[in-house]
């Protein structure tokens, strides 16, 4: 993610941040499907398959997602961005986890996970520590 957020947002000084975005994705599209004709060749179709149907939002969502990570990797340089945004993944998914959010089996609430996040936020802490 550090390296790819790195290039993009080279690419995005040369064009603007949603051509940029696009062109990510529409190379991600051509790399998947290159690998899918390598090595899978299931039917694509079968991705509407999918119960329920906003689980198909996935790729919409990593649309906003590599926008917010080429903008955060512009205003706030790589080591920053990155830590922000695993730190935010993380909590985000223990989030999920909890609360059994989109078919995700409920796990109940552990001080250590809470701590091992609040371990993450003094590190953040720290390395902005002037």
């Amino acid at each position: 993610m550090s390296v790819q957020g790195v290039f993009n947002t080279q690419v995005t000084k040369a064009s603007s941040n949603w051509a940029a975005s696009a062109f990510v994705q529409l190379t991600a599209l051509v790399v998947c499907l290159g690998a899918w004709v390598a090595t899978d060749r299931s039917n694509l179709l079968h991705v509407f398959r999918v119960e329920p149907k906003y689980m198909l939002l996935g790729g919409a969502i990593g649309a906003f997602i590599t926008y917010t990570v080429i903008k955060s990797m512009d205003l706030l340089g790589p080591a920053k961005a990155v830590m922000l945004i695993v730190v935010a993944q993380l909590a985000v998914a223990y989030a999920i986890e909890l609360l059994g959010w989109f078919g995700v089996e409920k796990q109940p609430w552990e001080w250590r996970k809470a701590l091992g996040m609040a371990v993450a936020v003094a590190g953040i802490i720290i390395f902005k520590w002037k």
